[in-house]
C-alpha cells in the first residue's frame, strides 16, 4: 500500500508539472458550441435519462460497453469514464461548462475514448472507480471523472473540474500517457490490485466466537451519542444527511433499553428534519440532504431511496411516540409519490432534479410578495408559520420551514389547533397549485428495482402504523410490478423504462426487494409474497454468495466482469446490501425453519461485530441485526377467520424484533403448519426459537406472554 501511495504521489506530481507547463486555452479556443449545430452522439439510444441529457453534447460519448472498450484498445488511447446521475447539480454544471463546449469537446475527442455512465444504472462501475479515486487519497463525489488505461485500470481521477482546468488536464493526461507510459501502467496495476483487494482482508473481518450481548447495544449508543448535535438534531456536522438506519437503530435501542436519552435525541432529530427546509412543506417528500447544520437549505434533489426509508422511519417513530407531526409528513410524502412519482405500471420513478430553468431550488422557493399576493389576509399567519420574510432565509428567497412546533405556534399566536390546521391546509393547497404552474425540475423516470423495494417497505410500514388502506393498495401494486415486470427468469432486472426492463440486478436490488416482500407478507399473509422472497434468496445464494469469505458479492456471477468484484459491507445513506441480506436471512431462516439461512446471518454478523463497535455510525443496519440476535425474536402465528383484525390491533404497539405469520385455513409454512383455532376463535401463538407458549385469543394476553 505504501508503494501504491508513493507511485500515485509521483504520478500526481508529474501531472501537476504538466498542468503548470501545459497550454492555456485562449478565450477563442474556449468558445461555446453553436446551438444550431447539435448532432446526436451514441448516447441517443440509451434508456437512462442521465445519458440522454448528454446525447447532444459535441463530445463523442460512448455508453459503457464493448464498443468503447474495444476502441480504446484498438487506438491505444486512455479511457475517460465520467460518472454521474440525472439529478446531480454539479454534473449539470460540468456539462454546461465543458461537455457542451466545442473546443473542450474537440480536445476530449482527440485525446480519450469518452464513456458516460449513469451511476444509478451501473453502480458496479461506479463502485470500482469511486474506490480508486479514494485510494488515490482524494474525496469522492459526483461527477466522478476517472482516466483508465485501455484495459480499464484507473490511473488518475477526480470529481468536478472547472473548464480551463479540465482542458489542461486532458492535454496533460494525454501527454503523460504518451511520454510516461511505463509509470502510468505500473501505477494503474498497483491501483487495480488495491481496488480488487478483499474487503474481508482489508477490514480484518473475522469471527470472534463471542455471543451476541444486549450490553453491546449500550456501547453502540454511547459511541453514536458522542457525535450528536444536541441543539439541531442529527450528528454534529454539516452538510447533514438524514441517515435513516442510524435513527431506526435508536428506535430499536430505546425499545430494548428504555433509555430516555436515546428517545429524546431521536425525537429532536426527527422533529428538526420534518420541520426544516429539507422537507417539502407544501408538496411533501424529502430532499437528499441539508447543506447546513440546521436542516434549512437542502440540496433540492429528491431521491426515491431517501423517501422510502424516511417513510419507514417516521411510521415506526409514530408507533412509539404518537406524534401528529410524524403522521403528517408520512401522509404528505405518500401524496407526493402518488401525484408525481408513480408510473402507470405501479413502479416509482427514481428522482427529481435539484435544478429547474438552470437554477438550483428555483421551483421550491418563494419571495414575500408572491406569498402575500397569493394568500391575502391569511398571508401574515402563514409567513410566520413558514418563516417567510422580506429579506428571505436563503439567498434572498424563502425556503418554507418551521422554526417552532405547532403547539408553540398555537400558544404564541393565541389560536386553536383547529384554526391553525385549517389555515395551513388551505394555504398549502394554494401554494402547491401556484407552484405547479412553474417550470418543474427534471424527472428521472427510470424505475430501479432496489429503490422500489425500499419504497415498498416504506408503504407497508406506513400501512402498519396508520391502518390506511390506500397505502396497502399502493404497496401491492408495486409488489406486483416488481415480481412481474422486473423479473428475469428466477432473478431480477435492475432498471425499467418505457415497458422495457434491462441490466442484471445487483445485490442491493435483491436485498431491498426481498425485504419489502417479507414485510408485505406480514401484513397480508398472502404466501405468494414470502414464497417469492424465498425464491429470490435462493437465487442470491447461488449467484452472489462467496463460500470462502461468507459474504455476498455485489454483482451476479452471470454479469459482466469488471477489474474487481466488490462486496458492499458498510452502511451509508442506504444500508449496505450485505447487511440487508443478513437481516433477510435471519427472518427467512425463522419463517421457513432453515438453519442454513440463520447460520449465514449469524456468521456475517459475527465477522462485522468488532468493526461495528468501532464505527457504529457506518454500520447501523448491522447494529439493527445485532439487536435482533442479542435478544430472542418473537415468532407470532395467528390462525383463524379474524386474522386481519387481530393483526391490525397487534401492530398498534411497537415490537420491532418479531415475525408475524398467519392463515385463515391451513399453511405449509413450518411455524404455522398444524396450528389450529381454539374453541373456534382466532388464536395467537407466541413462540421463541420454535418453542411456543399456550395459545391465546386476545392481543393483550399475547403481549403479556411477550413481556
Amino acid at each position: 500500500m505504501n508503494r501504491l501511495r508513493d507511485m500515485n504521489k509521483f504520478l500526481l506530481f508529474s501531472i501537476t508539472l504538466l498542468l503548470l507547463a501545459g497550454c492555456h486555452p485562449t478565450d477563442n479556443q474556449m468558445q461555446a458550441h453553436n446551438e444550431n449545430s447539435k448532432k446526436a452522439n451514441r448516447l441517443i439510444d440509451s434508456s437512462s435519462p442521465y445519458l440522454l441529457q448528454h446525447a447532444y453534447n459535441p463530445v463523442n460519448w460512448y455508453p459503457w460497453g464493448e464498443e468503447a472498450l474495444e476502441k480504446a484498445k484498438a487506438e491505444d488511447k486512455p479511457i475517460l469514464v465520467s460518472i454521474g446521475y440525472s439529478s446531480c447539480h454539479w454534473c449539470h454544471v460540468m456539462e454546461r461548462e465543458s461537455f457542451e463546449n466545442d473546443s473542450i469537446a474537440k480536445i476530449m475527442n482527440e485525446s480519450v475514448i469518452a464513456i458516460k455512465v449513469d451511476r444509478e444504472e451501473r453502480p458496479d462501475v461506479d463502485q470500482v472507480y469511486m474506490d480508486a479515486v479514494q485510494v488515490m487519497g482524494m474525496n469522492g463525489g459526483w461527477p466522478l471523472n476517472v482516466f483508465l488505461t485501455p484495459d480499464q485500470k484507473p490511473f488518475y481521477g477526480g470529481t468536478y473540474f472547472p473548464p480551463a482546468q479540465w482542458a489542461k488536464l486532458l492535454r496533460s493526461v494525454s501527454k503523460a500517457f504518451q511520454e510516461q507510459r511505463g509509470e502510468i501502467e505500473k501505477s494503474a496495476d498497483d491501483l487495480a490490485n488495491a481496488v480488487s483487494a478483499s474487503e474481508v482482508i482489508k477490514y480484518r473481518l473475522e469471527e470472534t466466537g463471542e455471543e451476541f450481548k444486549v450490553e453491546i447495544l449500550d456501547t453502540l449508543f454511547n459511541r453514536l451519542s458522542q457525535k450528536f448535535d444536541i441543539e439541531q438534531g442529527g450528528f454534529n456536522r454539516a452538510p447533514k444527511f438524514p441517515m435513516p438506519s442510524n435513527w431506526l437503530f435508536l428506535l430499536r435501542y430505546y425499545h430494548h433499553s428504555g433509555n430516555t436519552e436515546a428517545l429524546k435525541h431521536l425525537e429532536l432529530t426527527l422533529d428538526r428534519i420534518a420541520m426544516g427546509g429539507i422537507f417539502d412543506q407544501v408538496g411533501g417528500g424529502w430532499a437528499r440532504y441539508s447543506t447546513d447544520a440546521e436542516w434549512l437549505a437542502p440540496h433540492f434533489e429528491k431521491m426515491l431511496y431517501d423517501n422510502g426509508q424516511l417513510v419507514s422511519l417516521y411510521s415506526e417513530a409514530f408507533q412509539v411516540t404518537g406524534k401528529k407531526l410524524y403522521r403528517e409528513v408520512v401522509y404528505k410524502t405518500i401524496e407526493w409519490l402518488e401525484r408525481e412519482m408513480l408510473d402507470t405500471s405501479g413502479g416509482f420513478y427514481s428522482a427529481l432534479d435539484a435544478d429547474s430553468e438552470g437554477e438550483e431550488g428555483k421551483f421550491y422557493v418563494w419571495n414575500e410578495q408572491e406569498v402575500d399576493d397569493l394568500l391575502g389576509e391569511r398571508s401574515a399567519l402563514v409567513k410566520a408559520y413558514y418563516d417567510v420574510s422580506a429579506g428571505g432565509n436563503w439567498e434572498g428567497k424563502n425556503i418554507l420551514r418551521r422554526t417552532v412546533t405547532a403547539e408553540t405556534f398555537i400558544k404564541n399566536n393565541n389560536i386553536t389547533a383547529e384554526e391553525l390546521q385549517a389555515s395551513i391546509a388551505a394555504a398549502d393547497n394554494l401554494l402547491l397549485e401556484e407552484r405547479q404552474k412553474r417550470v418543474p425540475p427534471g424527472m428521472d423516470d427510470k424505475i430501479l428495482s432496489g429503490w422500489n423495494g425500499l419504497m415498498l417497505k416504506g408503504l407497508v410500514d406506513a400501512y402498519e402504523a396508520f391502518d390506511e388502506r390506500k397505502f396497502l393498495t399502493l404497496a401491492k401494486a408495486n409488489a406486483n410490478f416488481l415480481v412481474s415486470e422486473m423479473k428475469d427468469g428466477p432473478g431480477l432486472y435492475r432498471s425499467y423504462k418505457n415497458g422495457d426492463a434491462q441490466i442484471d440486478a445487483y445485490l442491493e436490488d435483491y436485498a431491498f426487494v426481498i425485504d419489502g416482500l417479507i414485510a408485505l407478507y406480514q401484513v397480508t399473509f398472502e404466501e405468494k409474497w414470502i414464497d417469492k422472497a424465498h425464491e429470490l434468496t435462493d437465487y442470491v445464494i447461488e449467484h452472489f454468495y462467496d463460500e470462502t469469505e461468507g459474504f455476498f458479492f455485489y454483482t451476479d456471477d452471470r454479469s459482466e466482469k469488471l477489474i474487481a468484484r466488490k462486496k458492499e459491507v458498510f452502511d451509508n445513506v442506504i444500508p449496505a446490501s450485505n447487511s440487508q441480506m443478513a437481516v433477510n436471512l435471519h427472518y427467512l431462516g425463522i419463517i421457513f425453519d432453515r438453519e442454513d439461512l440463520k447460520s449465514k446471518a449469524i456468521e456475517m454478523m459475527s465477522k462485522m461485530a468488532q468493526v461495528m463497535q468501532d464505527e457504529p455510525g457506518y454500520l447501523s443496519n448491522w447494529a439493527i441485526l445485532y439487536s435482533y440476535l442479542a435478544s430472542p425474536t418473537a415468532e407470532i402465528s395467528i390462525v383463524g377467520e379474524d386474522i386481519d383484525a387481530i393483526t391490525r390491533e397487534f401492530v398498534k404497539r411497537y415490537l420491532p424484533n418479531k415475525v408475524i405469520m398467519g392463515t385463515t385455513e391451513k399453511s405449509d409454512l413450518p411455524l404455522v403448519k398444524g396450528k389450529t383455532t381454539r374453541n373456534g376463535e382466532t388464536t395467537i401463538y407466541v413462540c421463541y426459537d420454535k418453542t411456543c407458549k399456550l395459545p391465546v385469543t386476545s392481543v393483550e394476553s399475547a403481549y403479556e406472554q411477550i413481556r
